[in-house]
């Protein structure tokens, strides 16, 4: 396939490498970074590179084994089961992607347990089956170490079935590259966003969960070509996302305005 097709993602180190190697070798991936730094971008792209089918799971607290491996339902007056999104990625040798699994209840880790070891397989005890997952089967998650808790927490026992690779919002130079290519906006205004960004980042005296994604960038980039006042689509797609506290809003708002002044 040429890379001209596949979803964009401009990797940042060995990534690719490290996910081709553990599809080759049948081994389970874990993808650990904050929220919208590229994981699940990197996801859809290597599906395609592989020319794999992708189930993307977003994780949730109400998330079942149930809705992961399948159940009966009523149809027509009979009850038939009906495969969930890794049970059918299971059959059909493609890669399942639970994003933020950490989300989900604690049963869903009896399911991925014996996939993610030696055994590679799927027991469906509703039906009595157990599926032993294909060579071109592969099995990915992904969670945010920031939002760990004592309460929420990827066990080590989990942890350590997967091979692992840690992401964070790209180089400056390459996420310029993103956000252009995705956009199409100047390169000069771009530069400003990444810099207002990479300032934004290093805050450390306001109480934020999360600092600005390359998402929200693009979301910010997207809306001034589309013809917005660059202040205001800072507002409205780089700051705002970021905290509901009026006062914290409003200082950083001070930083855009003195950091994108040219405006």
């Amino acid at each position: 396939m040429s890379d001209n097709s596949l979803p964009l993602y401009i990797p940042q180190s060995n990534e690719v490498e490290v996910f081709e190697t553990a599809f080759k070798n049948q081994l389970p991936l874990m993808l650990k970074g904050p929220t919208g730094c590229g994981k699940t971008r990197f996801v859809a792209h290597m599906a395609e590179k592989l020319g794999r089918p992708l189930y993307t799971v977003a994780c949730h607290d109400d998330l079942t084994a149930a809705d992961l491996v399948g159940r009966y339902l009523i149809e027509g007056g009979q009850t038939v089961w009906r495969d969930g999104p890794l049970t059918r990625a299971v059959r059909e040798g493609g890669i399942c992607y639970l994003d933020e699994v950490v989300e989900a209840r604690k049963d869903t880790t009896v399911v991925i347990h014996p996939l993610s070891d030696d055994r590679r397989v799927l027991p469906i005890d509703r039906t009595g089956e157990q599926l032993h997952a294909p060579d071109d089967f592969m099995l990915v998650i992904s969670y945010n170490p920031g939002y760990q808790n004592l309460l929420k927490g990827l066990k080590p026992s989990t942890r350590q079935r997967f091979v692992s690779l840690t992401f964070d919002y790209p180089k400056s130079d390459i996420e310029q590259s993103i956000v252009r290519k995705e956009t199409g906006l100047d390169e000069f205004t771009v530069r400003q966003l990444v810099d207002l960004s990479n300032s934004l980042r290093r805050l450390k005296d306001h109480d934020l969960e999360e600092s600005v994604s390359t998402r929200l960038i693009v979301y910010t980039a997207t809306l001034i070509q589309a013809g917005m006042n660059p202040l205001q689509a800072c507002r409205s797609a780089l700051i705002e996302p970021l905290s509901d506290d009026e006062e914290v809003v409003a200082a950083l708002m001070d930083v855009v305005n003195a950091k994108l002044d040219v405006f």
